[in-house]
């Protein structure tokens, strides 16, 4: 699904990911955990083409895709979950996910009816307020409308970055049984995550970024029964 090889992002003279290669097969659920600061909202950035990639490749789907900008890397069945969620507090909850789907309305897809409907049968929450202005919704609430607008896409590829971020522990269990059940589904999912613990849970593979290198990796259950990992990460049940 993903192949990254030897990737490297400069801010200016800062090199701030260093050669660091990751890969993601169909069906699966990839983590990256590290400490803040790490690299990895950039590694994800990158991935995408929101951040100008300096050496390295990107292949998705089999292609070389290294080249292509982020308008590009959506059409092909890429989306991304940004940590801000970044969403129009102005726009209603409907209005925010119908822009979701405009990259394929773009290429002449008129499915944004029944993407939505399959978005609120995950988030019956969402069907509930869809008229509700998002600025409004709790943060449980804009995380799945964020989540939600990136599948009215219809992804192949899902980067979630930091979707635990500032919610309760209640929301943050309901914000990974969906990730769980996204996988079901067919979508494939890069996963960033600030709370190691509940990443390594939910995911297949594992990898540990510090200071812009991947200096671990391996299956996440294994990663999880590593002394170091359990001593940098899991100690008190977080990942940043």
């Amino acid at each position: 699904m993903l192949e990254v090889r030897d990737l490297c992002v400069s801010y200016g003279r800062v090199e701030a990911l260093h050669g660091a290669s990751l890969r993601v097969d169909a069906g699966s659920i990839v983590t990256v955990i590290g400490p803040n600061g790490a690299g990895k909202t950039t590694m994800l950035a990158a991935i995408i083409g929101l951040l100008a990639r300096g050496r390295g490749e990107v292949r998705f789907l089999g292609q070389d895709a290294s080249g292509l900008e982020v308008e590009r890397m959506v059409e092909c069945g890429m989306g991304l979950v940004p940590e801000s969620r970044a969403l129009f507090g102005g726009l209603s909850v409907a209005d925010n996910l119908l822009l979701g789907a405009f990259a394929r309305h773009r290429t002449g897809a008129r499915d944004h009816a029944a993407a939505m409907e399959r978005v609120f049968d995950l988030f019956p929450r969402l069907k509930e307020r869809r008229t509700q202005e998002a600025g409004t919704l709790s943060g449980g609430e804009r995380q799945m409308l964020a989540l939600g607008r990136a599948l009215m896409a219809q992804p192949r590829l899902l980067l979630l970055d930091e979707p635990s971020l500032g919610l309760a522990p209640q929301i943050v269990r309901e914000i990974f049984r969906i990730i769980g059940e996204l996988r079901s589904s067919g979508v494939s999912i890069l996963l960033v995550e600030q709370n190691a613990r509940a990443a390594l849970q939910v995911a297949d593979h594992g990898y540990v970024l510090e200071n812009g290198r991947i200096t671990l990796e391996g299956p996440a259950a294994d990663l999880a029964r590593n002394p170091r990992v359990i001593e940098s990460y899991l100690g008190l049940g977080r990942g940043r």
